[in-house]
């Protein structure tokens, strides 16, 4: 007998049966695409901005405040009446405690002032970016701005060359801009190399340990704590004290209005200048997290130095934050510098 030129023996065929539809491919459901990994979104350096530009409510804080100041009282009151204790006890072990105590304030009281030291030296570099807007149209006022920033480098020996480079050139000028441009040309331009160069290291510093640590958390203190090194290290180079409180405003300054203005955010233009092409694509995730999170560092210490320099960048450019990325992981990354 002849063989079934069928496809398939016993096979059921629409057209045999009455009243069957043929199937519509259509309505068949879409084959499933493999699953693929997001982007590099700089997760670390997202959830930093976001710690450092909360603010605590107002509810929180109260209890804060009151919880500190009940402690504060009740360990004094049981200091007192240890030391008061002991001299009636025994004279000379309480004389000893009196001067452990004292000691203890004067420290403390050191510590104070060196913070309002620090917060006073910020107050003066807010005056001095505040009268450059006065002092822009104004010889005399330009002048005056010139001779206050030159005595408030005074004893910076790396600022001395350009001071008496301006104290010379400074009364030939007869324009309140030129006189703002040589101020920032011969005081402020070596201390803005010396500040992209901490931007340089910190970004450097976060990227790799994003890039090596494969700790959750790590990369999240990592980026918290070199970025709180680079803004007081910033605010240092030009010219502010570097204390607890003043460094933690100067951070939530900088990080707060990077987050306003949606500045910590991953960009195509930043990764495709910084990575080149498909890089990001024939390296690891975690090493394309370290270039976006050292990417995201490199914005942040930009905005610092806009913070912390004495006067706004109207004549000299800031630095390019795609330039600082490319010195700072010149090799890390296998980049070659142009």
């Amino acid at each position: 007998m002849p063989a079934d030129p069928s496809p398939r023996r016993g096979a059921i065929l629409y057209d045999d049966v009455p009243g069957a539809a043929a199937p519509d491919p259509a309505a068949a459901p879409p084959v499933p695409e493999p699953e693929v990994a997001p982007p590099p979104s700089g997760r670390a350096m997202q959830t930093v901005a976001v710690l450092a530009a909360r603010r605590g409510r107002s509810l929180a804080g109260w209890f804060w405040a009151t919880l500190g100041a009940l402690l504060t009282f009740a360990i004094s009151v049981a200091a007192w009446n240890f030391v008061t204790g002991l001299i009636e006890t025994r004279p000379l072990l309480g004389l000893v405690a009196l001067a452990l105590t004292g000691a203890f304030v004067l420290v403390c009281l050191v510590i104070a002032l060196r913070e309002i030291v620090a917060l006073s030296r910020l107050g003066r570099i807010d005056s001095f970016r505040h009268d450059a807007v006065a002092a822009a149209a104004d010889l005399g006022a330009a002048r005056a701005l010139s001779t206050r920033l030159s005595g408030f480098y005074a004893g910076r020996p790396d600022t001395r060359w350009g001071r008496e480079e301006l104290a010379a050139r400074a009364d030939d000028l007869f324009d309140a801009d030129a006189v703002m441009a040589l101020t920032e040309e011969k005081l402020l331009a070596p201390l803005d190399a010396a500040a992209t160069r901490e931007v340089e290291a910190a970004a450097r510093q976060v990227a790799l340990v994003t890039a090596i640590v494969p700790l959750a958390l790590a990369d999240v203190v990592a980026a918290l704590t070199s970025n709180l090194r680079m803004i007081r290290r910033i605010a240092l180079i030009y010219g502010g004290r570097g204390g607890t409180l003043g460094s933690w405003r100067l951070a939530r300054t900088v990080l707060t209005h990077l987050a306003a203005t949606g500045a910590v955010a991953v960009g195509d233009d930043l990764i495709h200048s910084v990575a080149g092409g498909g890089v990001l694509a024939k390296l690891s995730r975690r090493f394309g997290e370290g270039l976006v999170n050292g990417a995201l560092t490199a914005r942040v210490g930009v905005a610092a130095m806009e913070v912390c320099r004495p006067l706004p960048f109207t004549h000299a450019r800031p630095p390019r934050i795609t330039a600082v990325v490319q010195r700072a992981l010149t090799g890390l990354f296998g980049q070659s510098e142009t």
